[in-house]
């Protein structure tokens, strides 16, 4: 099969020919139709995640149709259209049986932990747990540019930051995450304050749900400017960025007992991102963080979209061949795309 490879981090990144895969017992291989490139494929070439060993192939938002199934699995066929959270689940360990499969002690990780989707076939295990089917009404585009942006974004909003109509609710970046998050709370019917350095992403940010916006690279005080339009400070903020100073913008933007979700990735030189502990100790804020989403949370999420109330696919801003997603995937730290692009060509 056709796939994009690398070996060595930081190194050449090209499409090669390697071997077809096949599934363990509990697995199944997909066909893969569509797949996201995200800043989280970056961070794993760039040799930032250490569950990764190269040589490599990338990839972890996907979607596409079961090619072969294992022995052991009995919910899936092959012809199923299906997609999967980029953490999958073991289905045994103590989190799990708590229903908390994005945090699994033995997690599965598409690109990560195995190769991934940057090819015509991925292997998935633990498939019973995870796989979701796609219903008709979404195509396969739309449900590949699900698999970690906006599911994570949906959970870090909705079952991490418990954001309620009304609220207001502050995004650090307005990049896939970002975005995916502002779609998502202005369904809720939150108010949402987009925060980034560049004026067209806040545009679309504006077009898309946010009552306001912050240009991070023309503002004297963000925070302040935040807590001006707020009325004191937002309910709930999330740092969809990942680095030291949208961390502390966000927690600092927040108002009393107010809840900051991380989910953007810092690099490792800036991990240990300083944190004004004073006021998380003075204003009871909650500090959490946001790391995929169960394939059992995914049913509410594709009801919204069916119903019309979230539409993903207005974030999609390019689709590419696979040939072209070596350089897309080592230009990444530009952040110069507004929104998300998918590979939606193998051949």
């Amino acid at each position: 099969m056709r796939a994009i490879y690398y070996d060595e981090f930081r190194g050449p990144v090209a499409v090669q020919n390697v071997a077809d895969p096949t599934p363990t017992s509990d697995g199944v291989v997909i066909r893969v139709e569509a797949s996201g490139l995200c800043r989280s494929d970056w961070h794993g070439w760039m040799g930032h995640d250490p569950d990764i060993r190269v040589p490599h192939v990338p990839g972890h938002e996907l979607a596409g149709v079961i090619e072969a199934v294992g022995s052991n699995v009995s919910r899936w066929k092959a012809g199923d259209r299906v997609t999967l959270p980029f953490v999958c689940g073991c289905g045994t360990c103590p989190q799990c049986k708590s229903g908390n499969h994005q945090v699994c002690d033995s997690q599965f990780q598409p690109g990560f932990t195995h190769w991934g989707s940057f090819a015509e076939y991925v292997a998935i295990r633990y498939a019973d747990i995870n796989l979701v089917r796609i219903p008709a009404q979404i195509d396969f585009v739309t449900a590949a540019s699900l698999g970690c942006r906006f599911a994570t974004s949906f959970r870090a909003i909705v079952d991490q930051g418990s954001l309620t109509r009304g609220q207001w609710l502050a995004v650090h970046g307005c990049g896939g995450v970002g975005l995916s998050a502002i779609m998502i709370a202005q369904a809720i019917g939150a108010r949402v304050i987009a925060v980034d350095i560049t004026d067209a992403k806040l545009e679309f940010a504006h077009g898309i749900g946010a009552v306001a916006c912050v240009n991070a690279a023309k503002s004297g005080n963000v925070t302040a400017e935040i807590r001006e339009i707020s009325g004191g400070g937002v309910h709930v903020s999330i740092d969809a960025l990942g680095s030291p100073v949208t961390c502390f913008n966000s927690i600092t933007s927040l108002r009393k007992r107010g809840r900051h979700v991380q989910v953007g990735l810092l690099s490792p030189e800036q991990r240990n991102a300083k944190v004004p502990t004073d006021l998380i100790v003075a204003n009871e804020l909650e500090i959490l963080g946001s790391h995929g989403m169960q394939a059992h949370r995914y049913p509410h999420m594709m009801e919204m979209i069916i119903e019309g109330f979230l539409q993903p696919e207005k974030l999609i801003s390019q689709t590419i061949r696979l040939d072209q997603a070596a350089e897309a995937l080592i230009n990444m730290d530009r952040f110069d795309e507004t929104g998300v692009t998918i590979i939606d060509e193998f051949a």
